[in-house]
């Protein structure tokens, strides 16, 4: 893959609706220590005012509460270890293995967790049905009905975009 330095790529956190850039990327894993993972690892890949692509990562038994998005359709597929997804109640949506996912639509009540013994790296792509040029539109969309665990308070968010200068670093 040509990474040319030419590319243009939008900056870290904000877009410019209406404007298109190309972004380039390369998901890299983050060094996972020896011990409990306390909060996950999230590679942003790309981003518009559109849609978002992450990579999350998390080892066993980290977990999200539950909670939905007001205007994120989500796509989640695994790409190594395994996840359950629940809606309300606990009810169980899906037991995934890698090369499999699951659609939650906006407005939709679901959770994850982290299950078996290898670490879990979960592809998420996100379209909204409006316009959200920052990242901290993002978090004003999602609507908790439970409290929030490690996973999802103590993230780490790595910058993805190869032609970024942040390239590989947490930010």
């Amino acid at each position: 893959m040509n990474m040319s330095t030419s590319t243009q790529v939008a900056p870290a956190t904000d877009v410019e609706p209406g404007k298109p850039i190309s972004q380039a990327f390369k998901y890299v894993r983050q060094e996972i220590p020896d011990g409990p993972m306390v909060g996950k690892d999230i590679t942003r890949l790309a981003r518009t005012d559109r849609m978002i692509a992450n990579v999350q990562v998390m080892k066993e038994g980290g977990e999200n509460n539950l909670h939905s998005h007001a205007h994120l359709d989500g796509f989640w597929m695994v790409l190594s270890g395994r996840a359950r997804f629940y809606g309300e109640g606990d009810a169980l949506l899906a037991d995934l293995g890698p090369k499999e996912g699951i659609l939650v639509p906006r407005n939709f009540k679901y959770w994850f967790e982290s299950t078996g013994t290898e670490v879990l790296e979960l592809l998420q792509v996100e379209s909204f049905d409006i316009s959200i040029p920052d990242e901290p539109s993002i978090f004003k969309d999602r609507k908790d009905f439970t409290p929030k665990t490690d996973a999802t308070s103590r993230a780490r968010i790595y910058e993805g975009r190869v032609n970024s200068p942040n390239f590989g670093r947490m930010r």
